[in-house]
């Protein structure tokens, strides 16, 4: 038998790949199941997106190769979104790497900068492909502790009594996902002069900006970010665009340089149509973001209800599209969402699955109608 890479044996297959085949498996079985697990967006592009994905199939250029940097407009369109939304300036020729999803880019930056050994410092709870992508490219994790009383926010005091010298890259997520919490107005000041006083790279992944937040925030606003800050971003979840692939790395042009590299080796361009769909989203007005947000809003007011009649809490000032809530005291997460799946055919999302800090939490998502929601709400009751 073929023995497989020693980096498989570090890493285990995603959660939601496993769980979802149990949740299908009960569909398929005709129990009616009711996913609250995962945020895969349910509403639809903007209809100018559309459009222009459709219309970009009929020119000549649609089927060809496409240039790994992006279609120019594209990274026009970028650093606009950027400036405007972000008061960001970015350079669309040399600042900007368009991407095939942002989650690409966790490994494209990876792979650029890790050597084998390399410390990583990654948020706990955090998004499980940043512990998972570390280890596939030989580097070790250092997990960094968040917690409710300080706001989900990084200890950097507390981190800099450790030792960081073999520490070279440092994930966090502001919005945070998946406890929604926002950034300080300080914290990303803080976080660029802890990564100048120990040479590390900072990775900022971004994609919840827009979702119930009136302040989206970059860390690249802050003076003197560039040099030692990469931003991921993503339409994912802001233009209801997740299957589409599309995300964006910004920074500095040596560092993106440097992605590039490893992305040039490994796709031969986004598809022609979906560039053009992506440049027509990020040229949205603001009234798209209202009009996305007041459907969430109303869907996460449900959440709560829901939340209450689970007897747990949470924090109303959370942004982004999860509910993260704390179960009651010496409750398990994992056995708790076990027992909603079998007895109310609900699907939640285990707080343990994005960290040991996330024992006594569960994740609701946001992307099921108001109908599905009391569905869910009247099953609890």
């Amino acid at each position: 038998m073929i023995e497989v890479a020693n980096r498989l044996h570090t890493v285990e297959e995603y959660y939601f790949s496993k769980k979802l085949r149990e949740v299908n498996l009960l569909i398929a079985s005709g129990k009616p199941i009711i996913n609250l697990g995962i945020g895969s967006p349910d509403l639809q592009p903007p209809q100018k997106v559309i459009e222009a994905l459709t219309n970009g199939l009929l020119s000549p250029n649609a089927h060809k190769y496409q240039s790994y940097q992006g279609l120019p407009e594209l990274r026009e369109a970028i650093a606009g979104f950027y400036k405007t939304h972000f008061s960001v300036n970015l350079s669309a020729n040399t600042e900007i790497l368009p991407l095939m999803g942002s989650k690409e880019g966790i490994m494209h930056i990876s792979m650029a900068y890790l050597n084998e050994g390399d410390a990583v410092l990654i948020p706990n709870p955090g998004y499980p492909t940043y512990q998972s992508v570390t280890k596939l490219v030989g580097a070790k994790p250092v997990f960094y502790e968040l917690d409710a009383t300080n706001n989900w926010l990084p200890d950097l005091k507390s981190l800099e009594q450790t030792d960081l010298s073999q520490v070279k890259l440092m994930w966090v997520n502001y919005p945070h996902m998946p406890t929604g919490a926002q950034p300080t107005e300080t914290v990303f000041e803080d976080l660029v002069a802890f990564a100048k006083r120990h040479n590390i790279l900072i990775v900022n992944d971004n994609p919840y900006s827009f979702i119930l937040n009136d302040s989206p925030k970059s860390i690249l606003s802050v003076k003197g970010a560039k040099d030692v800050c990469l931003e991921l971003n993503s339409l994912s979840k802001t233009f209801n665009m997740a299957g589409w692939r599309v995300g964006m790395l910004v920074g500095d042009s040596e560092h993106v340089n440097h992605v590039l590299k490893v992305k040039s080796n490994m796709d031969s361009g986004m598809f022609y149509g979906i560039q053009k769909g992506a440049i027509e989203a990020l040229k949205c007005s603001k009234m798209w973001f209202s009009t996305l947000n007041s459907v969430y809003q109303q869907r996460r007011d449900l959440v709560w209800q829901l939340a209450d009649a689970l007897n747990c809490t949470y924090d109303k000032n959370a942004t982004g599209l999860f509910v993260w809530a704390k179960l009651p005291a010496n409750v398990r997460a994992e056995e708790f969402i076990d027992l909603i799946l079998k007895e109310n055919h609900i699907f939640i999302t285990p707080g343990t699955i994005f960290g040991s800090q996330g024992e006594g939490y569960i994740r609701f998502s946001l992307c099921a109608s108001t109908e599905v929601l009391e569905e869910a709400i009247a099953r609890i009751k």
